[in-house]
């Protein structure tokens, strides 16, 4: 990789062991790596390669989005993809602080992807294929009426040569399961490093902000609502994600896993509580989703983006109050004038 890529991740920790990992990593490949604080944040945060954004450096930007976004959430991790879409980069990849990078996390990635690819299929558990001794196993945000449902031999899956703008690794050791699996199932587990799957039109499976690639087109794609549950914010922002690559002949490819995560501390019953939204209104956002009109073409994207929160607004699953983000999101990139050839500017 280059210096066209950035890392992007947020984080409340002092410098742990993942982030000089990360930094080392970022600084012997040659990539920018942004750091979102916020305001548990320790004030002398520093690493050796590497600019973090204090809440005052975030105000600094000049960005609208960092005026308007709550505090104290992991939504202000848009900054940071803000700041790096300013900056000119092709791609982001994006990370959390509890997730060490494994070599192959370094090694260039490709959008034309040949794979199995599954499409008309609806909800899939993707982790069957990437789980090495255990079947019973799904992704946080998969509904729960889905979670054994038989997914297609890969045998029996034609390879196509697709467009894959956003890309998702697994994670080794501590996949991104919901709290239910935490609760009643064992970890850690060992999580396959090898296959790639896609998945088009019709096919729906959640993804996660742990271990993701963003090329330049579908980089309005990567807001993380604020105004929803914290356990939702990156799995709405991939339903919606998935509901608009259908319009620009999009796939989203699955890879195994480049990280392995050692979790931070959580309190599973909180977690729980707050994944309760997805657990009964998934499926039917889905449904939603898939239903409203969409505009063909990546000129189109942010009319489509204003489309589908609007559609989550207006069935509750989110306030309000997230529109005027959204709108300062979009106003933000439109203002940074790199993104002519890419997304319409009007």
């Amino acid at each position: 990789m280059n210096n066209h890529t950035v890392l992007v991740v947020t984080t409340i920790s002092a410098p742990n062991k993942v982030l000089k990992k990360l930094s080392n990593g970022c600084r012997e490949n040659n990539i920018h790596f942004i750091i979102i604080g916020d305001t548990k944040s320790p004030p002398d945060f520093a690493l050796a390669y590497g600019d973090y954004y204090s809440i005052e450096g975030q105000l600094e930007t000049g960005f609208q989005y960092a005026k308007l976004c709550p505090t104290k959430h992991y939504a202000r991790k848009n900054i940071g993809y803000l700041i790096a879409i300013k900056k000119g980069c092709e791609n982001i990849l994006e990370t959390d602080d509890d997730n060490f990078p494994y070599d192959d996390f370094w090694k260039e990635r490709f959008r034309l992807q040949k794979a199995p690819t599954i499409s008309e299929f609806g909800w899939l558990n993707i982790y069957k294929y990437f789980v090495k001794y255990s079947s019973n196993i799904w992704p946080r945000g998969l509904p729960l009426n889905a979670v054994l449902k038989e997914v297609p031999e890969l045998t029996t899956v034609n390879a196509e040569e697709v467009d894959c703008p956003i890309q998702q690794g697994m994670a080794d050791q501590n996949p991104d399961v919901d709290a239910i699996y935490r609760l009643t199932m064992s970890l850690p587990l060992e999580v396959k490093r090898e296959g790639v799957i896609i998945l088009k039109d019709r096919t729906w499976c959640p993804f996660n902000s742990q271990n993701t690639t963003w090329w330049k087109d579908a980089f309005p794609l990567l807001y993380l609502p604020a105004h929803c549950s914290f356990r939702m914010t990156d799995i709405w922002r991939s339903f919606v994600g998935q509901r608009i690559a259908w319009e620009n002949a999009w796939g989203i490819l699955f890879h195994g896993a480049t990280v392995w995560q050692e979790r931070n501390e959580h309190d599973l019953m909180r977690d729980f509580k707050d994944e309760i939204p997805g657990y009964i209104n998934n499926e039917d956002i889905a449904k939603r989703l898939e239903s409203i009109r969409l505009k063909r073409g990546k000129r189109h994207i942010f009319d489509n983006l204003r489309k589908c929160y609007d559609e989550l607004y207006k069935n509750k699953y989110i306030l309000e109050k997230e529109l005027p983000l959204l709108e300062a999101w979009i106003n933000d990139i439109k203002s940074l004038k790199i993104s002519r050839g890419n997304w319409a500017i009007p």
